[in-house]
């Protein structure tokens, strides 16, 4: 993907490098307990913690305060701020493409906030860790990414290639769509109902159209963005969708395929709502919700 000449975009919070996380959050804890002590005897002591902690939950530390020193670094960040610059240009692609798009439909446009963190950190959907992979919070509107992920989608996934991380970012870009257009509070009251009904196989496939359709979204993006793709672009992108597919990560992880475990839809499924979003560049023909009552 030819990125040279493009902006980076600015929608980015960098934690790689920072000093804190989970860490010296319980460190910072403990430093202000005396304090916490004495807050629990008043109301206004409660409120001021309470209002700490809600803090805390939608995203940002009250005890990075306490932190003191230049942020971090170590031999990671060279080979990292590469990949950064990289994956922030595309950023600033996808916010080119759905400024233009997204008013065709009636909503504006407001990008997303890319958080690169390493190991873990804190998000507004909670504890976020380089185990989950790269997602999107509808709660605080940000994407989360540990840059070490690409790694793994190259080596363990076998799907290497810098357009196979652009599609991974451009599909929890989709997901930011989707929250614009209210489309993921109403999957999320259905799966909550389900759920209450104790069918979580029924909550399962509800997320599935979710992520088909941000494949599709990230498809038409890609079709938008065609005058930076390079020969193979396309390739990669289709074998990532196909290697990070339900059915074939189950199979290579437990050796078969449990259907309705399936959260993301089988590679085959990935494939062809990317493509189709991809050839046709027309957000009508991602309608993954068809036997979904919405």
């Amino acid at each position: 993907m030819r990125l040279d000449d493009e902006r980076e975009s600015q929608n980015v919070e960098d934690r790689r490098f920072r000093r804190g996380g989970p860490r010296a959050s319980l460190q910072g804890l403990f430093m202000i307990w005396p304090l916490i002590r004495v807050l629990l005897q008043t109301k206004f002591g409660w409120a001021i913690i309470a209002i700490g902690v809600g803090a805390y939950l939608m995203g940002f530390d009250p005890f990075a305060l306490l932190q003191q020193g230049p942020p971090q670094t170590d031999v990671h960040q060279v080979k990292n701020d590469g990949q950064a610059v990289f994956i922030k240009k595309v950023l600033a692609t996808t916010e080119d493409v759905w400024t233009q798009i997204l008013p065709k439909y009636g909503t504006r446009y407001r990008p997303p906030v890319l958080v690169l963190y390493r190991g873990a950190t804190h998000s507004g959907c909670g504890f976020a860790s380089a185990q989950v992979g790269p997602f999107y919070c509808p709660a605080d509107q940000k994407i989360y990414l540990d840059l070490g992920f690409f790694d793994n989608l190259a080596r363990r996934f076998n799907a290497p290639g810098d357009f196979a991380q652009a599609y991974v970012l451009a599909h929890e870009v989709g997901h930011h769509v989707q929250n614009l257009l209210g489309i993921l509070t109403k999957i999320r009251s259905l799966q909550q109902q389900a759920l209450r009904k104790g069918d979580k196989v029924k909550a399962n496939h509800l997320q599935i159209p979710v992520e088909l359709q941000a494949d599709c979204l990230a498809g038409i993006w890609g079709h938008y963005a065609r005058g930076h793709l390079e020969p193979g672009d396309i390739e990669e992108a289709l074998n990532a969708a196909s290697r990070i597919g339900d059915d074939t990560l189950q199979k290579e992880t437990q050796g078969y395929v449990v259907p309705d475990s399936f959260t993301h839809g089988t590679s085959t499924q990935r494939m062809n709502w990317f493509l189709k979003g991809f050839r046709s560049g027309d957000m009508s023909q991602c309608n993954t919700f068809s036997q979904v009552n919405l």
